[in-house]
């Protein structure tokens, strides 16, 4: 019999689908344009007309939150799926085939999974240069090597099974077997991989864009709320609190979710705690 969800569950996909969504329809919820500034209003605390209060341009604290959900959800999600499909398929081939691609791919998924991490995201970021595109590569390249390892193990564990040596005699093609037969039995692990590296992912971007290497303003994301906001700290604190509040209310979330899936799931290897 399934268990029912903690409210400790309950609270945290509450948190997590009022993100999505507020991203989804922040065009609709935002009370004012994010990008407008407005100095006759700067740095007011939480009021009737601002209810988060304004930033030191004047803009509306609660419309800059609502869209810059939209910006930490979307980068998350796209750099995880990116890395997950590299990772996958790294795995794959070199759990499968074994051998000279087994031994070349573990190589290099070793050498980047020993290079710590925070200092390799900040030189590839630094290198590709301030912007999406070097976020969004520093997470991938940063990320891939973790799921080829729990992927090639998978595949090792399966490729030794009766099924596979079945289809094999039956003629079916190494394409087939991997993408039909062994992809599915890989899909429970993948998914609570994923949701753990997602609420990292989420940390990295906010790390990344604190230190100007990720997202640039005036996009209103919620780390470059953050940064905004740190030469007023002392005087009006509700600008750095807001938005690092929702950092760490999503990223607890869906660590939250992703432990219960992994619960669930009964996915117990232990690497997915890494």
């Amino acid at each position: 019999m399934m268990r029912r969800p903690s409210l400790l569950t309950l609270f945290a996909t509450l948190i997590v689908l009022s993100v999505v969504l507020s991203g989804i329809f922040a065009a609709w919820l935002a009370p004012y344009n994010p990008f407008q500034p407005d100095m006759a209003h700067r740095m007011e605390l939480p009021n009737a007309l601002h209810w988060l209060g304004t930033d030191a341009l004047g803009r509306d604290m609660l419309s800059r939150l609502l869209f810059g959900s939209r910006y930490t959800i979307l980068l998350a999600l796209l750099s995880t799926a990116v890395a997950l499909l590299l990772g996958t398929l790294a795995g794959l081939l070199a759990g499968y085939y074994g051998g000279i691609v087994d031994a070349s791919l573990t190589a290099a998924a070793n050498i980047f999974q020993g290079i710590p991490g925070a200092c390799f995201m900040v030189a590839v970021a630094g290198f590709w240069g301030p912007g999406l595109d070097g976020l969004l590569v520093a997470l991938v390249v940063t990320s891939w090597a973790g799921f080829s390892r729990i992927v090639r193990l998978e595949v090792l564990r399966l490729r030794q099974m009766s099924f596979v040596e079945g289809l094999r005699v039956l003629g079916c093609s190494d394409a087939r077997i991997l993408l039909l037969h062994i992809v599915p039995n890989l899909f429970s692990s993948l998914l609570v991989l994923a949701a753990l590296r997602l609420g990292r992912g989420i940390l990295a971007i906010a790390g990344l864009s604190f230190l100007g290497l990720g997202v640039q303003p005036p996009v209103p994301d919620w780390s470059v709320m953050v940064s905004d906001a740190m030469l007023y700290y002392r005087s009006v604190p509700h600008l750095v609190l807001i938005p690092g509040a929702c950092i760490l209310l999503l990223v607890a979330s869906i660590n939250i979710l992703a432990s219960e899936l992994r619960n669930r799931l009964d996915v117990r290897w232990d690497e997915v705690r890494r």
